[in-house]
């Protein structure tokens, strides 16, 4: 996570979603910073005579080298949704250039005004169904990358996609390739589905090039979770701990300096590590006071 000019380096349980350890650099980390901030975590495990089965980082290339140097063996899992939303944005920016298109169809008028012949007025009414067409593409861009679309949802895809068999196969694709993170597949039939899916893409010759995207050795290392349960699929848990220390930003305006950025971290940690203590004698508070507020009540009844 980057902070101005710091950056912060941060090693999160994926189950637990605790930060158990962490780096601030005053500048943007290379794959040496990396490696030795691998190297003192896998010191940490040692001390503790723990084991690492695996990791899942996003898909920076400052991370599979020092991974395998410092890790060899382990299991490297790419998030699933960074792979999911680089391929998105290729879906869209074909959408894009579709309605890009589509504006260059417009005939343009000879005369400005109000229209005064027939063949001016057929020119109004076909560019105004063109317009109508570029802007339900536009507002109904997300039916090409959602996930599942409800009855309605189809229908309406199916309304401005008439005439564009191209955008359909788009929607088919996006289809397929939601299909290859099936947990209920193993990693030898989604790497089979993977393969099918980019030769039939390289059979569209005005799609191959937009969908390039599919060709990434990142997105078939995405799928080593299906062969290990164990393995998170994506990185929340870090992205989970990002989120907190943006709201705490927020609020904490003078946190910009690198020591204080570190001592805030090491705070918040320190909060994780006594949350369970925390909360059971804030439930043991609540319970006396519970206990107090009804002795009154009960000393009446019994009165009466």
């Amino acid at each position: 996570m980057y902070d101005g000019p710091f950056c912060i380096l941060s090693i999160v349980d994926n189950h637990e979603f605790r930060r158990l350890s962490y780096k601030v650099l005053d500048r943007s980390p290379t794959k040496d910073d990396i490696r030795e901030f691998l190297i003192s975590f896998k010191t940490i495990l040692a001390q503790r005579k723990l084991q690492l089965l695996g990791i899942t980082t996003d898909g920076s290339n400052l991370y599979p080298e020092p991974i395998k140097d410092v890790f060899p063996g382990v299991r490297h899992q790419l998030c699933v949704f960074h792979v999911l939303k680089e391929i998105n944005k290729a879906i869209l920016k074909a959408v894009t250039q579709i309605r890009r298109d589509l504006e260059k169809t417009k005939t343009k008028r000879t005369q400005r005004g109000r229209p005064t012949d027939a063949d001016d007025k057929r020119t109004i009414r076909k560019n105004e169904r063109i317009q109508a067409k570029i802007t339900a593409l536009f507002d109904n861009r997300f039916l090409f990358v959602q996930k599942t679309l409800t009855a309605k949802e189809r229908e309406m895809f199916r309304e401005i996609s008439r005439g564009f068999p191209v955008l359909r196969k788009l929607r088919s694709v996006m289809e397929e390739v939601y299909r290859l993170f099936d947990r209920r597949c193993t990693l030898g039939t989604a790497l089979e589905k993977l393969r099918r899916l980019r030769e039939r893409v390289k059979r569209f010759k005005n799609l191959s090039q937009t969908l390039k995207k599919l060709d990434s050795p990142t997105l078939a290392k995405s799928l080593e979770f299906l062969n290990d349960k164990r393995l998170p699929s994506t990185s929340n848990a870090v992205e989970r701990g990002n989120r907190r220390y943006r709201k705490m930003q927020k609020t904490v305006y003078r946190v910009r300096k690198q020591s204080h950025l570190e001592n805030r971290i090491a705070l918040d940690m320190y909060r994780e590590a006594r949350l369970p203590k925390r909360r059971r004698t804030l439930g043991r508070l609540h319970w006396e006071r519970c206990l107090e507020l009804k002795r009154p009540c009960r000393t009446t009844a019994r009165a009466g």
